[in-house]
């Protein structure tokens, strides 16, 4: 019998069936484990670690005194100011009344959650907290799987069949959520893909909410483009600062809104919700994201930089892997890699690793690496792991900082690497000693080439 704790008594929306954030878990356990002394290898968190641009910092300061309650939707300088940004950096025809911002797009995606429709429609894999948000609202949700062999993107006729089987169980699906560049994948939706999406999103009237917090964090040559490009009407499009400028912990993220008055009564909608639950966005935040998405030339220069230090240090972790003969989708955004195991299933098993929770909780204890199981994030895959560059040689401000200034004094991929990434390299051994036992133990063994940096 399950122990009771008069007078408390849990909420079934609150308590069954959900667990804690995979990603913040794990960060805990880390902290905690670095706190008593242990040496980890931390691949397991998506947070980008790089200094605050000292003119976003400045802005902060120079607000502090802001302490008063600002309107829920946002304050109207700044919406107009992003309104503008989101026009000249990613073409969309976006007004003022559009914008919407929140204390990070996650809270923006669960009031819009709330908002909108009846049953969602999520991809697998997904980003660990699409699905427990539906969970909270009591929201059926329909697994769309996608294909390693299809670089994770949607297909068209796969995405058909399950909303035909939902329908046919009364299901009612009509919230779909896209992510691109994509957690925990790394993969990016092409642009013909995402129009054909946005053309089956219209035919069968889906809302699309689309996951955009990671569009400035491209690297693989294939073009970010917004499904609200072609959909503007059915989309609404997420972003924030906690990636593109290093600002997790300010907590502030964007929605676009579809234009007219639909978007009018939604963006309505979303601010009833947003005044009973957070009030506003932090005063002093708000004032400092004006400088974020005033189109500086030096912030945009930063955030290229950030960028371009995100994609060296995911590329080698993407090499290296390749290198080990470790089936992965080569990344072409973001900071994640997601390989799969499945080749090493009997060596695993003889080990008593049979499921990816099994085999990321083997890393940790044995060979010192912190990742996340796929089925953390919904996969239909078996033995995956969700791979985190972001945290790796940046684990402290001091060396954050000091790999900023590395890369500035000289970007050389390869140099930037081998110089200044002794745990990233420790961290590729211990892979290569991880398949190499694993080899040997089913009998299987050879030579592979030096890592090389691309």
């Amino acid at each position: 019998m399950v122990e009771r704790f008069k007078p408390i008594r849990f909420s079934r929306a609150g308590v069954r069936g959900l667990k804690v954030s995979a990603t913040l878990a794990i960060n805990d356990r880390v902290q905690d484990m670095w706190s008593a002394g242990q040496n980890v290898y931390h691949l397991a968190f998506g947070e980008s670690r790089f200094p605050v641009h000292p003119k976003v910092a400045a802005a902060l300061r120079a607000h502090v005194q802001k302490r008063s309650y600002l309107p829920a939707l946002g304050i109207p300088e700044l919406r107009r100011a992003i309104a503008e940004y989101h026009q000249t950096k990613f073409d969309l025809d976006v007004t003022p009344e559009q914008v919407v911002v929140g204390p990070g797009a996650k809270s923006l995606i669960f009031a819009s959650l709330l908002a909108l429709g009846e049953e969602v429609i999520i991809p697998q894999p997904s980003w660990v907290s699409y699905a427990p948000q539906a969970h909270l609202l009591a929201k059926p949700a329909t697994f769309v799987p996608t294909r390693p062999e299809a670089n994770f993107e949607l297909e068209l006729d796969v995405l058909e069949t399950r909303m035909q089987e939902s329908r046919q169980n009364w299901g009612n699906p009509e919230v779909f959520i896209v992510n691109s560049p994509k957690n925990p994948t790394g993969t990016m939706m092409h642009p013909e893909k995402v129009e054909a999406l946005a053309g089956f999103a219209r035919e069968n009237e889906l809302m699309v909410l689309s996951d955009e917090v990671y569009s400035l964090m491209t690297f693989g040559g294939v073009p970010h483009i917004s499904i609200a490009h072609f959909y503007p009407e059915g989309t609404i499009v997420f972003g924030g600062l906690s990636k593109n400028l290093p600002l997790g912990g300010w907590r502030f993220g964007t929605a676009i809104l579809p234009p007219g008055t639909g978007g009018r009564a939604l963006a309505h909608a979303i601010g009833n919700i947003a005044s009973n639950i957070w009030t506003c966005v932090t005063a002093p935040v708000q004032y400092a994201a004006l400088v974020a998405y005033s189109g500086d030339p030096e912030v945009e220069e930063y955030i290229d930089l950030c960028a371009r230090m995100h994609s060296i240090r995911t590329r080698f972790l993407f090499q290296t892997m390749v290198h080990l003969g470790i089936p992965c989708v080569e990344p072409a955004g973001a900071f994640y890699l997601f390989p799969s195991f499945q080749k090493w299933k009997e060596p695993l098993a003889a080990r008593g690793v049979h499921t990816d929770d099994d085999l990321a909780l083997h890393l940790l204890e044995r060979y010192e690496i912190a990742t996340l199981p796929g089925s953390a994030f919904h996969s239909a895959q078996e033995l995956c792991l969700r791979i985190s560059s972001s945290y790796i040689d940046a684990a402290t401000d001091e060396r954050a900082d000091a790999l900023l200034v590395a890369f500035r004094e000289d970007p050389d991929p390869e140099r930037f690497v081998q110089h200044h990434h002794p745990r990233l390299l420790k961290v590729a051994e211990r892979f290569g000693e991880f398949i190499k036992d694993l080899e040997r133990e089913s009998g299987e063994s050879g030579r592979r080439p030096d890592l090389a940096v691309i």
